[in-house]
């Protein structure tokens, strides 16, 4: 457990999360490409839940909205609703080894994207099948990579 959060590695890794969140990956990867942001939201909620909630991940979401161009709020009330879930977990989570840690990145994140993609349909999305989980899945394996390299900068830099 982190006890000092260095605001330079927050400011700098969501940052991050958004320019890999909106760029340009190879037509047959682009299905395959985590959910950078709701990562960040999940490790910033999940290492200091204090400083780090429900509001700064709407406002994050919100950003999100604008830079992909989607209608405002779907992204918004997704990276809302994995802070709350976070939120009410986070005292378990700290206790679960990487492994089930990847597998509850898996459901949030994979909840996150059943929102959105229901919410897009709603609106007259054409995307069908279960392919808007495919993030949800990559967002699990880079789990253990973001964890392990943003605690270490915090150590460092915190």
């Amino acid at each position: 457990m982190l006890s000092v959060i260095s605001y330079p590695v927050f400011a700098i890794s969501v940052i991050l999360s958004l320019v890999l969140s909106i760029s340009l990956f190879p037509v047959g990867w682009f299905e395959f490409r985590p959910e950078w942001l709701g990562l960040m939201v999940f490790y910033w909620t999940f290492r200091a839940p204090a400083q780090f909630g429900i509001l700064f991940a709407w406002c994050l979401g919100l950003l999100l909205d604008v830079l992909e161009a989607t209608p405002l709020g779907v992204n918004a009330l997704g990276m809302a609703l994995i802070a709350f879930l976070v939120l009410t977990i986070h005292q378990r989570l700290r206790m679960y080894p990487i492994p089930q840690q990847c597998v509850m990145v898996f459901l949030l994140i994979g909840i996150n994207q059943m929102l959105v993609h229901f919410i897009k349909q709603m609106l007259g999305g054409e995307d069908a099948g279960f392919s808007y989980l495919l993030p949800a899945l990559s967002s699990a394996i880079v789990w253990p990579f973001v964890c392990v390299l943003l605690d270490n900068l915090n150590r460092k830099l915190g």
